[in-house]
Parts: C-alpha cells; sequence; structure tokens
C-alpha cells in the first residue's frame, strides 16, 4: 500500500510513519506543513528510505492537495495534521479552526475528489482514516465510566471543540456522499520525540535543568495515557483492517492523576540522574501548584474493549515501562530536544522544500 499520512512530522505522526517503514512493506507520503511542532528531526531513521516521500504542504491548500494525490496516487488517507495544545487554543483560537475544522474540509473535499476518479478495484479500497481525540467527550463525572464510542459529545476547549467539529465532518462525508472514511479517539499520547510544552516532557527537561515543575490546580486531573508506539500499532491496524464507517477508541489503560505522574517522573530522575542541579535537594522538591487553566477538565478515561475485541489490539506498554522509556530516551537525546528549545530546528524546518 501507499498511504498519505497528514502531520507526519508531528509527534503521533512521526511515530505513525516510523513503525510502517520499519515494520511494513508499504509507503509513506508524508503531508506537512512544518509548523512550530513538525520536526524532520524525528524522521531521520527513516527520510532516506526509498519507500517514504516528504510534502511540505499546507492541508488548507486545495490546489496543492490534488497535485499531491495526482502525483503520488495513494492508496489511503491517514489524517493526523492538527493543531492540537489546548492552552494555544485558549490563547489563540482562531489557528485551530483553520486547521483542524476548515483543513479537515479542504482534505475530505480532495480525497474524495481523487478517490471518485480511480478504477473500481482501487475505489473499493481506498480507506480515509481521521485520527481524533477523547477529549471531544469532555469529561467524565463519575470515578467508574468510561468513553465509548458512542459517548455524547461535549468538548470543553476550542481545541477539542475543533476537533469535534472535524469528526463530524469525516462522519457527515461518508454519510452523505459514500465516502470510506473511519474515525478513532485517543487518549494522551506520550513517549519519545514529544514536543517539549507538553506535561511529560516539560517536567522531565525542567526537573533536570532545576527550574520548577508547574501543576495545575490540585494536580488531581486524570488521564489515560497511551504509549505513543502502541497507538501507532493501532492507527496502523484500523486504517488496514478496521471496517468502514466504524468508530474506534484507543486507550492505553493507564489512568493517573497528573500529579502522580509528575511524581513518578521524579522518582525515576533520582535513580537515573541522582546528581541533581546545583541547589536541587530532590526533584519532587521542584513542585510548583499553578492557578488551574480555564475549563479544565477532570477525568478522561476510554474504553479500548471495541479495538481489543475487533482488531485483536491491545497495548503493549504499562505505565511503569513507557515512562521509563521516555524518561531515558529524553535522557540520551539531548540533541533533539535542545534543537527544539533553543529554535534551531526551525531552520530546517523553515527552509524544507518538496521532495
Amino acid at each position: 500500500m501507499k498511504l498519505l499520512i497528514t502531520g507526519g512530522a508531528g509527534f503521533i505522526g512521526s511515530a505513525v510513519v516510523r513503525h510502517i517503514i520499519q515494520n511494513t512493506s508499504d509507503c509513506v507520503v508524508n503531508v506537512d506543513n512544518l509548523t512550530y511542532a513538525g520536526n524532520l528531526e524525528s524522521l531521520l531513521s527513516v527520510s532516506d528510505n526509498e519507500r517514504y516521500a516528504f510534502e511540505h504542504v499546507d492541508i488548507c491548500n486545495r490546489s496543492e492537495l490534488d497535485r499531491v494525490f495526482a502525483v503520488h496516487q495513494p492508496d489511503a488517507v491517514m489524517h493526523l495534521a492538527a493543531e492540537s495544545h489546548v492552552d494555544r487554543s485558549i490563547d489563540g483560537p482562531a489557528a485551530f479552526i483553520e486547521t483542524n475544522i476548515v483543513g479537515t474540509y479542504t482534505l475530505l473535499e480532495s480525497a474524495r475528489s481523487y478517490w471518485l476518479g480511480l478504477e473500481a478495484d482501487k475505489k473499493a479500497a481506498f480507506r480515509f482514516h481521521h485520527i481524533s481525540t477523547d477529549e471531544v467527550y469532555g469529561d467524565l463525572e463519575g470515578t467508574d465510566d468510561l468513553f465509548t464510542e458512542t459517548t455524547s459529545y461535549a468538548p470543553s476547549s476550542p481545541y477539542s471543540a475543533s476537533k469535534a467539529s472535524s469528526d463530524h465532518l469525516v462522519r457527515a462525508w461518508q454519510r452523505t456522499y459514500g465516502f470510506p472514511t473511519l474515525v478513532t479517539n485517543c487518549s494522551n499520547n506520550y513517549g519519545p520525540f514529544h514536543f517539549p510544552e507538553k506535561l511529560i516532557p516539560l517536567i522531565i527537561l525542567n526537573a533536570i535543568s532545576g527550574k520548577s515543575l508547574p501543576v495545575y490546580g490540585d494536580g488531581m486531573q486524570i488521564r489515560d495515557w497511551l504509549f505513543v508506539e502502541d497507538h501507532a500499532r493501532a492507527l496502523y491496524k484500523v486504517a488496514t483492517e478496521g471496517e468502514v464507517g466504524e468508530t474506534y477508541n484507543i486507550g492505553g489503560h493507564n489512568e493517573k492523576a497528573n500529579i502522580e505522574v509528575v511524581k513518578t517522573i521524579c522518582r525515576l530522575l533520582e535513580e537515573l540522574v541522582p546528581n541533581k542541579p546545583e541547589g536541587v535537594e530532590s526533584y519532587e522538591g521542584l513542585i510548583t501548584y499553578v492557578k488551574d487553566r480555564p475549563g479544565h477538565d477532570v477525568r478522561y478515561a476510554i474504553d479500548a474493549s471495541k479495538i481489543s475485541r475487533e482488531l485483536d489490539w491491545v497495548p503493549e506498554e504499562t505505565f511503569d515501562s513507557g515512562i521509563r522509556k521516555t524518561v531515558e530516551w529524553y535522557l540520551d537525546n539531548r540533541v533533539w530536544w535542545t534543537r527544539v528549545l533553543d529554535g534551531s530546528y526551525s531552520l530546517e524546518r523553515l527552509g524544507a522544500g518538496e521532495e
């Protein structure tokens, strides 16, 4: 197969690209606009592979998308391109509306036009897989409730509202036009190559630098944590084996309060980096509670039984094994995250061209 992956230079997208190139015989066309979170250095291990191609394209640019479809003739689309940081969506929602809603609409129309022109067998086999988030469901009130594929949508932030809108567009294109779509909603991802503004890498890098470890509110917000490489395996399963028109929730079966995540990282660093920055007696001593974000959801938790039952997928990593791998990766890959923090990676990002 040849898969067109939007957002393939992002955190989850790059994990999907690496998984496909390293573990299958399929080809990948990576379509990414290389905004601040897009980093081609996350793909150095596969970028020279003859089965990988990169297109520096904005998904809001219809003519460029039409060109990409015409040139590369993909068998399926995996749509991961999105603005995804909740705090950024609160500060400036316009980019989220443009990319997540208008961009998804533009991609749907370009892909549908391409699909309509395919020969019968290729048309029947074509798939459009839209990757979304559990945040579209809002939050859970009870301690035992779980998000299922039929949970009503109740987004709380501009980010989650924009993703909910894109989900509705994708399902409408399937219902109205018969366009062969699938949707997945995942829980919080973590792992290697995660942009340092997100909770887990932020805590790791702040701690080893002797900086404060900011925790919103009382830190009791609960999330289900999914190791990104487990998620990549699940996404490929859905794209290649999932049933058209279906939704699959993907979770890690690892519910943790944010403060528990932070303290787990601190304990790992006490073991792995015992020589602390000057003036730091303990990593936990760096924890600082800050004012909670507006509209902060209290609890997310995914029921992933459908994808386990129908597609035989289960996560391979526990939280303990995954968080250790993640901390060790950041300790071993200082060059990658240093170039992100100092902005030097953006020189290549801004100068990247089509290949």
